[in-house]
């Protein structure tokens, strides 16, 4: 996703003056892959597929008895591995937990110069956020490497950390996204489903409407990424398909990927069509034509049958970021009217 710097620190609180220089935090996400952390064989095929991001996880797909090893063998692969052109995330376990810290510790000191964020499952409150900022500049500190560097990605999967999203969102520069996890969120509120992502039976609307919209709204509000979470019937793409343009719809830039089969469909879902992105453009250059000098210095012209303005600019310049960082090249060609 192509979009304006990500806010400054003089703007967002800074918990650790881990902010000095910030990096671009908006890195395209449409497809977002989980691969089990303790797994080499997955982590060797994972390097190959067409995913913008790559998640190694420690949490739910490692059984308690592998993490250990399996931390040591994320740092292998993200020191050797071929990643290129992926953003490199580990997911580490969540601070009620007593593996977090070391996760965070052995990643971080054995591999954070090939590292761009940790994601921190289940949070709450937003001082479980500043808590692993804190570690992090601390260990960066240590290593020598750029303070600041490294960003967090911040997993709603509870009713309390929704209610808490907005200061979650605000709570440190390095949040990248606030990521939507469907199955732990379903059970902490006892919605009466068993299929993750689904509608629940009974239900006349959409169940996950307030969920996904208040994620977004805190997302937007401090320029960070919105990601919805996985769909674990994994060889039913046709589905996975649905419940992707569902996030699409509302804004959402990206979705987990469980399996090969479903990047693909992430990866068109979530980025616009051809016929958009060529529509956005022409807006963009209408628009640069009719504001300037040539053009008459105008606010407002017509597209065709179509009157565009600043708020049409705004709403193109969405669509062609997305376009652009999906590697999309326009057909159209925009030509000035003749005088």
């Amino acid at each position: 996703m192509t979009a304006p710097a990500h806010p400054s620190p003089d703007h967002r609180p800074s918990t650790s003056g881990s902010a000095a220089h910030l990096p671009n935090r908006l890195r395209p996400r449409r497809s977002c892959l989980a691969v089990p952390g303790s797994n080499p064989r997955f982590l060797e095929k994972a390097q190959g597929l067409a995913a913008d991001q790559v998640f190694l996880d420690l949490e739910d797909a490692c059984a308690p008895l592998a993490k250990p090893e399996a931390r040591h063998t994320i740092v292998k692969f993200l020191n050797e591995g071929d990643w290129t052109g992926k953003t490199r995330v580990v997911r580490v376990n969540d601070w009620t937990t007593e593996w977090t810290y070391r996760d965070v510790v052995t990643v971080v000191e054995g591999a954070g110069e090939n590292l761009d964020c940790i994601m921190l499952p289940k949070v709450q409150t937003a001082d479980q956020i500043v808590a692993l900022d804190l570690l992090l500049t601390q260990i960066e500190k240590t290593m020598g490497f750029e303070v600041g560097k490294i960003g967090i990605e911040a997993q709603i999967e509870n009713a309390r950390g929704l209610n808490n999203v907005n200061a979650i969102a605000e709570a440190s520069p390095r949040v990248e996204t606030i990521i939507f996890g469907p199955a732990d969120f379903m059970a902490s509120i006892n919605m009466k489903s068993l299929v993750v992502g689904e509608q629940p039976p009974g239900y006349p609307a959409d169940a996950y409407h307030f969920i996904l919209m208040k994620i977004l709204m805190a997302a937007r509000a401090n320029n960070l990424q919105a990601i919805d979470g996985p769909y674990l019937q994994i060889k039913n793409v046709d589905g996975y398909r649905e419940v992707a343009n569902r996030a699409a719809a509302l804004g959402f830039d990206g979705k987990w990927v469980l399996h090969p089969g479903q990047v693909e469909a992430a990866n068109e879902v979530f980025s616009p069509s051809q016929e958009d992105f060529d529509h956005a453009e022409l807006i963009l250059d209408a628009y640069e034509y009719c504001t300037s000098e040539a053009g008459g210095k105008k606010g407002s012209a017509m597209l065709g049958d179509e009157m565009i303005d600043e708020a049409s600019r705004k709403m193109a310049l969405v669509i062609s970021g997305k376009g652009r960082a999906a590697g999309m090249r326009r057909t159209s060609k925009f030509e000035a009217p003749e005088a």
